[in-house]
């Protein structure tokens, strides 16, 4: 029965692991205080012989109890209930023995009160979940210590999940600190083929993690952006490629990945504006984040443009690489995405649909390159359908920087 209530109680207020704790854990402050009528609502965490206040709910909005508050555990209720020395439900504190004398029972106004423990999965005690009110209440009885119990649980759980993911994050950050510490990021290149020219005319810069165990790229960035390091792992990776570009010919031109905020807000200029003036650079638009204001994109992408830097619309074809993108963007490039690529010269709707785009690019002066292209019979649509640009493990995979110094592609017709 228990057990049937909680999980009504969290399906009725919408809980889920991808909620924010605090916003969650007051709203059941609120519910619970409000039922109960009492003035005050609180989670404390106990540790080191403190009891601090983690979040409050209140009836009035003075009240002397406010989040980060912390007392002695000797001086309060709560390490007195958890140790059982202090009863759970307590409807007058001026006829209990042990509150009426405790210098915190008039300092706060506690005229009555009901306290549970939050008990931790692995079943530590994490501190307490309580309600008083300013006056006695002697309807305060076992029924209302049930449902606050019920709650305490709730909490408890919510607490869990919360302490685990700190747990995590704690740990990735670990990680990226130490890539970001030890430079533990190498870049290969992925040549482009032009058709005409029959030769490889610039590279991709891809980011490679040394550390173990081994992740793909896009996990380390999304990771690193999950606990606040994306910009300066992006930035290292970009700096990277660059330290690397001056061992290519000064007619090559280099495509380097970018996240549009670290654009907006001025990251990947900073980061290029000593190395831009020598070398041909394509900044991609990454698939992995949304453009919010493409207004100041615009503005921080056009003083890079002034300095000879181009923009590609990377893996047009999936993710948030859409038609809003070309229409507000006005890029350069338009890079064709390998889902788009796979199988066109059999997919009659592929097939339509590059079509289109490279219609597309020649009414608006872009240029068109098919990236993932991996098999003859797809290069050969796409030369049929105009495409000049090709990048692919057709033409080769990304490779080291030697091997991409050295590298000759043969001709292709």
């Amino acid at each position: 029965m228990r057990d049937t209530i909680l999980q009504g109680l969290e399906s009725e207020i919408a809980l889920s692991e991808t909620s924010e704790i605090t916003s969650n854990l007051s709203y059941i402050l609120s519910v619970i205080r409000k039922h109960l009528d009492m003035d005050v609502a609180f989670i404390s965490e106990i540790t080191d012989d403190m009891r601090k206040i983690e979040i409050v709910d209140t009836a009035y909005p003075d009240s002397p109890l406010n989040p980060g508050h912390a007392d002695p555990t000797e001086h309060t209720y709560c390490q007195r209930i958890i140790e059982g020395e202090l009863n759970e439900v307590i409807p007058d504190t001026s006829k209990n023995h042990i509150t009426k004398v405790m210098p915190i029972t008039e300092e706060l106004q506690i005229g009555s009160y009901l306290g549970a423990p939050i008990v931790l999965n692995d079943g530590e005690v994490y501190g307490t979940f309580c309600c008083f009110s300013h006056t006695p209440n002697d309807s305060l009885n076992e029924r209302d210590l049930a449902l606050m119990k019920i709650f305490a649980d709730i909490a408890a759980r919510h607490i869990d999940r919360q302490l685990h993911k700190n747990q995590e994050d704690n740990q990735i950050k670990k990680r990226i600190t130490e890539v970001l510490n030890n430079h533990e990021v190498k870049t290969v290149f992925q040549p482009v083929f032009h058709v005409d020219q029959q030769k490889v005319i610039g590279y991709e810069c891809l980011s490679r993690f040394t550390s173990t165990p081994y992740r793909t790229p896009d996990v380390w960035f999304q990771q690193a952006e999950s606990v606040g390091l994306g910009e300066e792992l992006e930035i290292m990776a970009i700096e990277a490629a660059i330290d690397k570009m001056s061992a290519f010919s000064n007619n090559t031109s280099f495509s380097l990945n970018i996240s549009p905020e670290y654009v907006i807000n001025g990251a990947v200029e900073r980061a290029l504006t000593q190395h831009i003036l020598d070398k041909k650079i394509v900044l991609e638009v990454t698939e992995h984040a949304q453009i919010t204001d493409y207004r100041a994109f615009r503005n921080a992408v056009e003083s890079l443009r002034n300095q000879g830097v181009r923009l590609a619309i990377d893996d047009v074809g999936a993710g948030y690489s859409n038609f809003q993108h070309i229409l507000e963007l006005g890029a350069d490039i338009i890079k064709l995405d390998i889902s788009l690529i796979r199988n066109i010269d059999t997919d009659t709707s592929r097939k339509a649909l590059t079509a289109a785009l490279i219609a597309y690019a020649k009414e608006t002066a872009c240029e068109v390159l098919a990236e993932g292209v991996e098999t003859q019979e797809e290069f050969h649509e796409l030369v049929r359908l105009g495409v000049k640009k090709i990048q692919g493990y057709f033409i080769s995979q990304p490779l080291e920087l030697e091997q991409a110094i050295h590298f000759q592609c043969p001709e292709f017709n």
